[in-house]
């Protein structure tokens, strides 16, 4: 595999806040997003050569894009890849960019859920998990096993779930803003058996965006971007679920495509390596998992380093910053381009109350479907050499 490693440059992005969006459509939303991009980055919308927008149910074709924009006649792709949508079309775009076609391009992610009335993905998309499963029922499955695997409970969860809150509460833009207590997390509402309440991402609406260009063109910008160090993706066979040998510990499309990340990046020591990390925490299970795939820490230890604070705000390797999705929702085509803005602006010294010391290096990581059939996006950004 060819590397993009720092061949092409993000030089502007955009977020709307998260929420329960009723008084913006979808057109507002993206609206929103690229506008603050365009201005981040000095642009013109007219000086767009072509885009990527991606979306998972709020839109059928590159017009949910250009029409709002008025983006006129110019080459727009709409990208769909369960929850690695907002990256995937990053990858796809910076592939156009790195290969010359492209000057100037826009990604673009967003999705409208609340107006479906419903409490999870609209129509046709909850197939992605499954016939007759749910997500929180899917994820369940990989709790209750680990929790007898590692001889774990339910307070390593509470405890995911407070620390992303408490960030979250430092953040404008997230959904929920509010810190919650390791009490409230352990009695809230049970939804399916470990996972209670405040143990699941809620239902969102949002939008986010990205400007970018080849490396050797960003000055031409601005004096501030960040560069793709690695992008990594990778599709599970889908027969995980029955596989009597799948172990629901650990996620194999996760340490496929930080593979591939890492190797493009040159990481080697990814928990010496990287400065912050901003993860798939559709619900808490997840992110304790996702600390082991990823190479944080060995298998069955994500318990022990939760309890020491490792991947706290002020911990060694901050993991979700901004609160991630349990704080922020999970607006489909949006999540993976809104895990970028948080490390965009880490990287640029902008991240306010919650900016780390000087990072270097920051991942963020999209995984899409239920525990044994999922497609999984790992980005990673870095400053400029």
């Amino acid at each position: 595999m060819r590397s993009l490693a720092d061949r092409v440059a993000i030089i502007g992005m955009g977020c709307t806040k998260f929420g329960e969006n009723w008084d913006s459509s979808s057109d507002d939303m993206i609206v929103d997003a690229c506008m603050e991009a365009f201005a981040d980055a000095g642009v013109r919308p007219e000086q767009i050569e072509a885009a990527w927008v991606g979306t998972l149910t709020s839109g059928v074709s590159g017009q949910t894009l250009s029409r709002p924009l008025k983006l006129q006649y110019i080459p727009v792709t709409r990208v769909e890849n369960m929850c690695a949508t907002g990256q995937d079309a990053l990858r796809n775009a910076a592939f156009a960019v790195a290969a010359g076609a492209y000057d100037l391009v826009l990604v673009a992610g967003f999705e409208k859920l609340k107006d479906s009335g419903l409490t999870g993905l609209p129509g046709s998309a909850s197939s992605v998990i499954g016939a007759g499963n749910t997500a929180p029922g899917g994820f369940a499955l990989a709790a209750n096993r680990y929790f007898h695997e590692y001889g774990i409970g339910k307070e390593t969860l509470a405890k995911i779930a407070v620390k992303n809150h408490s960030n979250g509460a430092l953040n404008p833009k997230a959904h929920f803003q509010k810190e919650i207590t390791v009490e409230q997390a352990m009695r809230a509402p049970m939804i399916a058996y470990p996972l209670g309440l405040l143990d699941c991402c809620p239902t969102t609406d949002g939008a986010a965006a990205a400007i970018i260009t080849r490396r050797e063109l960003a000055e031409k910008y601005t004096d501030r971007f960040v560069t793709i160090k690695g992008l990594g993706l990778a599709v599970g066979p889908g027969s995980g679920r029955v596989d009597e040998n799948y172990s629901f510990t650990s996620f194999p499309e996760t340490q496929m495509a930080c593979r591939q990340a890492y190797e493009q990046a040159g990481i080697t020591e990814p928990r010496r390596q990287i400065s912050m990390a901003e993860v798939h925490d559709c619900f808490t299970i997840t992110e304790l998992i996702i600390y082991e795939d990823l190479g944080f820490c060995a298998p069955g230890t994500g318990a022990q380093e939760v309890d020491s604070g490792t991947f706290s705000l002020r911990g060694e390797l901050p993991v979700n910053t901004d609160g991630g999705l349990k704080s922020f929702g999970h607006p489909i085509g949006a999540s993976g381009l809104r895990m970028l803005y948080e490390c965009y602006h880490q990287l640029t010294c902008r991240a306010g109350r919650r900016q780390l010391p000087n990072p270097k290096l920051a991942l963020a990581h999209n995984l899409g479907g239920n525990p044994g059939s999922f497609t999984c996006s790992v980005v990673i950004l870095g400053t400029p050499e």
